[in-house]
């Protein structure tokens, strides 16, 4: 996106790109160096044990459940069919 374009607005280059233009003025949101250090030992206790979910991971962290929540939502980790009986069928 280019705000100063000669020919095209900001109206059309968002339309072109089938973007609102409330997203394209909406603020970026960054994330604390604290929740990035957080992710990172999600992300290595995830390769270890992926198994584990938020409330696993905020114990051996020591960390609320609902910001490990989060911070995994971000990242979109989660337990996906790696149940015991996954693998048995009716």
């Amino acid at each position: 996106m280019e705000p100063n374009h000669p020919t095209l607005s900001v109206r059309r280059q968002c339309e072109l790109l089938n973007l609102q233009r409330s997203t394209y003025y909406y603020p970026q949101h960054r994330e604390r160096p604290e929740d990035l250090a957080l992710m990172r030992a999600i992300d290595e206790l995830y390769l270890k044990w992926p198994f584990f979910g938020s409330r696993r991971m905020a114990f051996e962290l020591g960390v609320n459940r609902k910001r490990i929540q989060r911070l995994m939502r971000i990242m979109s980790r989660g337990v996906w069919g790696q149940t015991l009986f996954s693998g048995v069928r009716d």
